[in-house]
């Protein structure tokens, strides 16, 4: 569809304006990157290098197999002995979850 122009002439987008793919061996991004986990964060996901998404994967498999969501909130999420370390406090949200992880992350 074409979009109009400051000075409003009609402008149809082309491929060449688009950036190019990236190389098949492009360096990894943030997230793709592995990171060492702590010995606190260890006990949970292991201690072997992974990616920051493959974390906070294994965390949540971690807490939806011991139960750890508050049921009346399902967002906030209730520590057990192995994660009140790494939150540093008895309960987190979700949405706190990856600030404590990046803390154990290096």
């Amino acid at each position: 569809m074409p979009t109009k122009t400051t000075d409003g002439k009609a402008s149809a987008k082309k491929a060449a304006d688009k950036p190019a793919a990236k190389a098949a061996g492009s360096k990894p991004n943030a997230l793709q990157k592995p990171l060492q986990p702590s010995k606190e964060l260890a006990a949970i996901v292991g201690s072997d290098p992974l990616p920051r998404g493959e974390v906070v994967s294994k965390i949540w498999d971690y807490i939806k197999k011991n139960n750890l969501q508050n049921p009346e909130n399902k967002r906030e999420i209730l520590a057990d002995d192995k994660l009140k370390p790494i939150f540093g406090k008895p309960k987190v949200t979700m949405f706190e979850m990856n600030k404590h992880l990046a803390q154990h992350l290096k």
